[in-house]
């Protein structure tokens, strides 16, 4: 699976992108615990301090969306312009 890092999520993670292999299908949010950034910290903490959005294939998905080995998951804090 290729798990893509976005916006300031990017420089927390200390990487872009990385490649996970999977056994089984995983759910956002079990990937939120299971995503360590390098000191530690996994996604799952961090997004109770500022919610993340996850995407699937370039779909958004709840926490409770599967994924399995051949999806794309990206990771991005909300986003908001003008």
């Amino acid at each position: 699976m290729k798990v893509l890092f976005f916006a300031g999520l990017r420089e927390t993670m200390g990487t872009d992108a990385i490649e996970i292999a999977l056994e089984t299908p995983i759910t956002i949010g079990a990937l939120k615990h299971r995503l360590q950034g390098p000191d530690g910290t996994s996604l799952a903490v961090l997004s109770e301090k500022t919610p993340l959005l996850a995407a699937v294939d370039k779909e958004m998905a709840a926490d409770d969306t599967l994924v399995e080995e051949a999806s794309e998951v990206a990771f991005f804090p909300p986003v908001t312009g003008g």
